[in-house]
């Protein structure tokens, strides 16, 4: 006797690929939805909230690492300027960019979307940058195309703010641009 194309083996994986996609679209769309009223938003007014400065500074560590300044008031002070930076970018985004910027760092924000996206256990402020690079790492490498959009966006503004930054030049070793 035949299977029914329904029966088949890639039949019901096609199934199964599609309940747990709407099952994993509910339940983000449930913690969306509670994130939003229980968690503090990730830009206020066009800029960086409280929570999300610590979560770009940790992201910021990991992702440029040891191109900061040795761990002192140099290193501070160079974050600072690139939290500083990171506002101005970020203002300068199109209104429908800072608002999906925004949703991301609100989600990250929240214990259980740091957790979920990320698989990072520790709070932004007490991880470590070798913790920090790790889950970016495996996000890099994920096979939902979610999770690689979110460290491509985490390590690219990073990377764009401080490779922009004169000031960063010569802690990489780049002279600047040419001038005839």
């Amino acid at each position: 006797m035949n299977a029914t194309p329904m029966s088949s083996p890639a039949s019901m994986q096609r199934r199964r690929f599609l309940k747990l996609g709407l099952g994993a679209t509910a339940l983000l769309a449930v913690a969306g939805a509670g994130t939003a009223l229980l968690s503090k938003p990730g830009l206020i007014e066009g800029r960086l909230s409280a929570p999300s400065r610590q979560l770009m500074r940790a992201i910021t560590v990991a992702v440029c690492g040891d191109l900061l300044p040795p761990e002192g008031p140099a290193r501070e002070a160079r974050l600072a300027r690139h939290m500083d930076q990171l506002d101005r970018q970020i203002a300068g985004f199109p209104p429908a960019l800072r608002g999906d910027l925004g949703q991301l760092l609100t989600l990250l924000g929240t214990a259980p979307g740091r957790l979920g996206l990320m698989g990072l256990r520790s709070p932004w402020a007490e991880a470590s940058a070798a913790e920090v690079q790790a889950r970016l790492q495996v996000m890099g490498h994920s096979s939902l195309a979610l999770r690689q959009q979110v460290f491509h966006a985490l390590r690219d503004l990073n990377c764009l703010v401080f490779f922009n930054d004169p000031a960063s030049w010569a802690l990489v070793g780049y002279p600047g641009p040419r001038t005839n």
